[in-house]
């Protein structure tokens, strides 16, 4: 395999682009000509590449079945970090053990940009890269880490629920639902007025593109430079219904602590427009601003087709893709 030529930004997939654009390198690389192009093969090729990678994930947390490697931007270059390291980037290859596992890095970096993109949601930078062989990978930037290299202090929600594996099971990350979530966002986030309306909005979004593992750990909290906390940008989305056969919801209880489901919901086994619209209510989203908030993700967003026309998912994948979007429209728009 080699590298693609590129007609379109590896990064924000715009058009007229054979690398990463300045938008793309200000967002990722603090504006340094990084290449789209790692410097060392993947792991599978090279087995001094795989020596290296596995002494990396050593000391770097793994989290599910998608690896995840830590690496450090030096000025113009990325390179996999050393022991007691902090990285600046993290690197996810193209997983083991997952149905249609090739499209994982794509698929992820599609679901990305398209909830920035298209419908405004705060979101770590991030990219497709190739090894040097050309096997493509999803490279992020961290966003808890400071230019001066010190990190600001982020907590995901697992750890705000108070759920361990000692004290929940293993399913620990998935015992709870989004109304308690958002009850927790009103306890540690002192502008959740603000915060809630953005919360509201991933949590439509995880519907809409099928990311059934939007669990615990997938939400945070970030210090800002005031000292206090707001949501983390969003991280981890991706269309889970590609690579496993998942529910609608990542969470046990999906969006109501008691189980609550509108007759529509009972009907066709599918939340839509109502059950959100409860939702939002039950986690005191303002009233007047439900219907705002929720109109975006009712409508056809023409974007979404565009975008995933110039991602990186083979064609049946690009079909499949849109195939999830309008049946999950659907379902928001009928109940």
């Amino acid at each position: 395999m080699s590298v693609p030529e590129l007609k379109f930004c590896p990064s924000t997939l715009s058009e007229g682009f054979s690398t990463y654009s300045a938008t793309a390198l200000k967002n990722l690389f603090n504006g340094k000509k990084v290449s789209h192009i790692l410097p060392f093969d993947s792991p599978q090729q090279s087995d001094e590449v795989v020596e290296l990678f596995m002494e990396n994930k050593k000391h770097f947390s793994i989290s599910g079945v998608q690896e995840k490697l830590s690496l450090v931007q030096e000025k113009n270059s990325l390179r996999l970090t050393k022991e007691n390291e902090a990285g600046t980037h993290i690197l996810k290859p193209i997983p083991v053990m997952l149905k249609n596992a090739r499209m994982v890095p794509a698929n992820e970096h599609l679901t990305m940009q398209i909830s920035r993109q298209v419908y405004g949601i705060n979101t770590a930078a991030n990219a497709i890269i190739f090894f040097k062989d050309g096997t493509p990978a999803y490279i992020t930037r961290r966003f808890d880490v400071k230019d001066d290299g010190s990190k600001w202090n982020k907590e995901d929600f697992a750890t705000l629920a108070g759920k361990t594996k000692n004290n929940a099971g293993e399913n620990f990350k998935y015992e709870y639902s989004y109304e308690e979530l958002g009850l927790l966002i009103q306890k540690y986030v002192p502008a959740w007025k603000v915060e809630i309306e953005k919360y509201f909005q991933m949590i439509v979004f995880n519907f809409l593109f099928c990311n059934g593992d939007a669990h615990l750990k997938n939400f945070s909290i970030l210090e800002t430079g005031q000292g206090d906390h707001i949501l983390s940008p969003a991280y981890d989305l991706v269309n889970s219904r590609f690579h496993v056969d998942d529910s609608d919801f990542a969470l046990s209880k999906g969006l109501f602590a008691d189980n609550y489901q509108s007759p529509a919901r009972a009907k066709s086994g599918h939340p839509g427009k109502q059950d959100f619209m409860e939702f939002a209510k039950r986690i005191s989203v303002n009233e007047k601003r439900i219907a705002k908030l929720l109109q975006p993700f009712l409508e056809e967003q023409d974007f979404v087709a565009v975008l995933t026309d110039r991602s990186f998912l083979d064609e049946q994948a690009k079909r499949g893709y849109l195939h999830y979007y309008r049946t999950r429209k659907n379902f928001l728009i009928a109940n």
